[in-house]
């Protein structure tokens, strides 16, 4: 990491130590591809939960080739979700209702993930974030939920809207401790989801359907995959912005800690 404040010394100048743990966490979020505006956007939702928990977010365009430059100015990560992912990076099936395939993006967030993986990085990763962090590791998607599990639980509205649905957690996760739950109602925005779970992850959460909803990787300091959007309803679910409170939490202790 860079040193982001000067060294003190005995004449009564804060020792960087002391000056980092009074900083706030800088919280880097992925953003969407460039749209027809040639605009990149995010969801403000992600923006506002991250300073609810107290974290500064910086936003991580596609196109972005200095992963550990941009690591270098940063605390800890958010993969957020969007567009799908090309079939082609996971040796799946092209399907009709894939959209917004993007491959500047998939290239940025796929070179962030394994530098986030190999460098122990703080992790939360969300909807399209859960699919990039499996495909890195050598996991696979399944390309339209409806095709596998029905429809009696559903995933998104039509044409591409969120909905709510209830979700279990392994009783003896992480995840579970974060939230303070093993049950939550959460809203859900996606017609895919991780197929084979890769090396090194672990399923901690499904809806009634069996889709699996959420993963940890146990050999990680901290990396949280949700296929769920809790910064949808994080601003009035207190459980939902505990996962953000405890992620930014988690960002300055392993901070103070290097």
């Amino acid at each position: 990491m860079i040193e982001r404040s000067p060294t003190g010394n005995d004449s009564g100048t804060l020792r960087e130590s002391d000056e980092s743990s009074m900083q706030p966490p800088i919280i880097g979020i992925t953003t969407y591809g460039v749209d027809e505006e040639r605009k990149f956007t995010l969801p403000r939702e992600y923006v506002d939960s991250v300073r609810r928990a107290g974290g500064v977010p910086l936003l991580i365009t596609p196109g972005e080739t200095r992963i550990d430059e941009v690591l270098s100015l940063l605390d800890g990560v958010i993969l957020a979700g969007g567009g799908d992912i090309d079939p082609a990076e996971y040796a799946g099936n092209h399907h009709e209702s894939i959209y917004s395939l993007d491959a500047e993006r998939d290239s940025t967030e796929i070179a962030l993930a394994r530098r986030l993986i190999e460098t122990d990085f703080p992790t939360l990763a969300i909807c399209r974030g859960i699919q990039i962090v499996n495909i890195v590791q050598g996991g696979t998607l399944i390309e339209h939920l409806p095709d596998v599990v029905g429809e009696e639980v559903l995933h998104r509205l039509p044409p591409r809207e969120p909905t709510p649905h209830a979700i279990q957690i392994d009783p003896n996760s992480r995840l579970a401790g974060l939230l303070e739950q093993t049950e939550v109602t959460a809203m859900s925005w996606h017609h895919q989801a991780v197929r084979d779970v890769a090396e090194g992850f672990e399923v901690v959460a499904s809806a009634p359907d069996g889709t699996i909803e959420a993963m940890e990787m146990p050999s990680h300091r901290w990396l949280v995959a949700v296929q769920w959007h809790p910064e949808l309803t994080s601003e009035s679910d207190p459980t939902q912005q505990r996962l953000f409170d405890r992620f930014v939490q988690a960002t300055i202790e392993q901070r103070d800690e290097r």
